[in-house]
């Protein structure tokens, strides 16, 4: 019998990889990214800083985890946009 792979499980709170996750954003990947890419989805490897984008959010953790199978602390930012989502007929706005 195969050995079967243990899940991966989270290595840190979601509040803190949600805190860390938008500090890294914010601070390395905002500035490459800000100019070409609104609209686009950026998923982090929290604890490693690691990034991947795409047209989806869906897309960006895909392409994350292609090339970082390990990666499983992950956050999503959109670019331009204060928030991955938003509700009713508008977005929230640009991130200053």
């Amino acid at each position: 019998m195969p050995n079967a792979q243990k899940p991966l499980r989270p290595t840190m709170s979601s509040k803190d990889a949600a805190r860390l996750g938008r500090e890294i954003y914010k601070r390395d990947i905002l500035p490459l990214v800000k100019d070409d890419h609104f609209g686009e989805y950026v998923a982090i490897d929290v604890p490693t800083g690691r990034w991947a984008i795409a047209d989806t959010e869906k897309g960006s953790v895909k392409r994350l985890r292609e090339s970082h199978p390990d990666a499983i602390d992950v956050l999503c930012e959109r670019v331009g946009h204060r928030a991955v989502r938003s509700f009713g007929g508008s977005t929230l706005g640009e991130i200053e």
